[in-house]
């Protein structure tokens, strides 16, 4: 009988791409009025470069690890208190002013005040453009008091958190928040969905993983054998990690709670 219910937080209940998306939009905007540049190319080259230098970086296992992708640390500050954070720190200044001044260059453009003016304002458009689901509230309303909720998400604890404070109302829905730069490993390692296993005194069997990555997910539900729910909204393409159910809805997680005996 399922007792809980863990969702990840990221594009599953906030909608972060939307969030990048728009704020990529406004910032290549500025570009736009400044230089006339093509706002959808400005974006693909800084997103880009984005992608190189931050593979370059020897924090990118840890990264990995954890679970931050480029485009959190054009905005993240990474005030954590753990050494790898602090290393990534120091390194994001740099790494934003390279990204929107590299993506400028791509476009023929040299012009290094411009890109660090950019780069200090797509921070600032993304705390402004938080997105949620508009189904998330109606089905967490739902579970509420039913089933126990955990959040279980991967990245920063100082960004998480600067996510869920500018989006204050799903915080109160959760028994408990794990994220995994606090934890120490991100999703799918099998460890983390220990802990949470723990914290909530649950066994596997009582516990549905609901998220939209296959590869931290569910594939991290799966190793512990805790039954998961892909959540495809945009018909993406299965690969060989197999989730227990797949909607294209949250809403549709009421019927499989039923058939598990609920």
């Amino acid at each position: 009988m399922v007792k809980a219910v863990f969702f990840d937080l990221d594009d599953t209940l906030l909608w972060d791409q939307k969030s990048v998306k728009e704020a990529f939009i406004a910032t290549c905007e500025v570009a736009k009025e400044k230089y006339g540049l093509n706002v959808d190319e400005f974006e693909e080259a800084v997103r880009k470069e984005a992608r190189e230098l931050y593979s370059a970086y020897d924090t990118y296992a840890f990264t990995q690890m954890i679970g931050i992708n480029p485009f959190e640390g054009l905005w993240g500050d990474f005030n954590d208190d753990h050494d790898e954070f602090r290393k990534m720190a120091g390194i994001v200044p740099t790494y934003r002013n390279e990204a929107w001044t590299r993506g400028l260059k791509a476009l023929g453009i040299d012009d290094p005040e411009f890109g660090l003016e950019l780069a200090e304002r797509f921070p600032a458009e993304r705390r402004k453009k938080p997105f949620i689901y508009e189904e998330s509230f109606r089905v967490l309303d739902q579970l509420k008091g039913k089933y126990k909720l955990l959040l279980l998400t991967n990245g920063s604890p100082e960004l998480q958190n600067t996510k869920l404070d500018i989006t204050p109302e799903l915080v109160p829905y959760f028994d408990q928040i794990v994220i995994s730069g606090a934890f120490g490993r991100g999703k799918p390692d099998a460890s983390i969905f220990e802990h949470a296993l723990k914290i909530m005194e649950l066994d596997k069997d009582e516990v549905l993983m609901v998220g939209d990555n296959l590869m931290t997910d569910i594939l991290g539900a799966s190793r512990v054998g805790i039954k998961s729910v892909w959540i495809n909204r945009e018909d993406k393409e299965r690969n060989e990690v197999l989730p227990t159910f797949e909607i294209k809805h949250l809403q549709e997680l009421f019927p499989i709670l039923e058939s598990l005996g609920n």
